[in-house]
């Protein structure tokens, strides 16, 4: 796998939009992600053509969000590359991507929901995506929450050990973003339902992860831009729900068509974030889904399967390395990284 090199206070990043041109519908939500990039990461923005881009030229022109793409990897100036906000059709820009030029200048790409398309399929070409918050849906709230502040910095600018530990706080929706008085806001910190829930365990298992939204992963399968099974061998799947919230028995749908692929059979580790606007019956519901499925059907108790984790649609949420080796230890309850995420 190619890793990129790690970033540095100073550097230069791309931000583009490679779904839904999300900061010309609310620039005062996008512009508050800018300000925590440029001066709590200290960070150089860069904007490419599309990122304030009208939504419906961007999406009358997949090509035009994939040129950004490859612009973005070309330049030797770049060091990182920051998606704005996810949207629900990025798989169309995929066979515009120019891989010659990606994989031959590896650099961090950030981005979720929808981004998943682009994450997932150039880490299938051999590169190390990053799976985490978006412009908006998520550094411009996240001055609510400062010890994600702190793994943030962490992670991206250091070399020290990343297990991924719940966060004590989180919240489920934001503030109307219509209302610009609601800018940086949440509807409500909240501090219950903060742990990880173990649904089965065996002892410590390991591999490289891999997964994004559950939904858009849906939208992949059966095309060119889905692996084929011997991909997934020893991987630690990881699945979230979007805003859209998706009943327990569809995600369930979606699990019993990995299993029929052979897909949960053969990974060594299932991981499911916390899901967005469920109610906690619906929590357990999901969570009961995962188990008939997973172990009742397809008999793979050798999994260890553990959910409400924060790399989902609530907030905050982990910067999650694709591609890079986890080591789940059902007996300490640990998910530990086991190797540097960057060069």
């Amino acid at each position: 796998m190619l890793k990129p090199k790690r970033l540095f206070p100073g550097d230069k990043i791309a931000i583009i939009s490679p779904s839904w041109g999300g900061p010309f519908c609310f620039h005062h939500i996008y512009e508050d992600g800018l300000d925590f990039i440029k001066n709590e990461l200290n960070l150089e923005i860069v904007e490419f053509p599309t990122a304030r881009m009208n939504p419906k030229i961007l999406h009358d022109n997949p090509e035009l969000r994939a040129k950004d793409i490859n612009d973005a990897f070309a330049d030797k100036s770049i060091k990182g590359i920051i998606c704005t906000i996810g949207g629900n059709d990025s798989i169309r820009i995929l066979k515009y991507l120019n891989m010659n030029i990606i994989t031959s200048n590896p650099k961090i790409l950030i981005g979720y929901s929808d981004n998943t398309t682009l994450l997932t399929y150039l880490n299938l070409h051999g590169i190390i995506t990053y799976y985490g918050s978006g412009v908006m849906a998520g550094y411009s709230h996240i001055n609510c929450f400062p010890k994600a502040i702190t793994e943030y910095k962490k992670v991206l600018f250091t070399d020290e050990a990343y297990e991924l530990l719940p966060f004590t706080e989180w919240a489920d929706s934001y503030k109307n973003w219509d209302d610009v008085s609601n800018r940086k806001q949440v509807t409500e910190i909240l501090i219950d339902n903060t742990g990880h829930h173990w649904l089965n365990k065996n002892g410590k298992t390991n591999g490289k992860i891999w997964g994004g939204c559950i939904e858009v992963l849906n939208m992949m399968n059966g095309t060119f831009a889905w692996p084929n099974v011997e991909f997934f061998s020893g991987k630690i799947l990881m699945l979230e729900t979007s805003e859209d919230k998706p009943s327990p028995e569809q995600v369930g749908f979606i699990l019993r068509n990995y299993g029929i692929q052979g897909i949960l059979q053969s990974i060594s580790g299932l991981l499911i974030a916390k899901p967005k606007s469920y109610s906690d019956l619906e929590k357990k519901e999901l969570e009961d889904e995962v188990i008939k499925i997973v172990i009742n059907e397809f008999s793979c108790t050798h999994l260890n399967i553990i959910s409400n984790i924060d790399f989902g649609h609530t907030d905050p949420r982990h910067i999650i390395p694709l591609g890079i080796n986890i080591e789940l230890d059902s007996l300490k309850e640990h998910l530990t990284f086991t190797e540097s995420l960057f060069l």
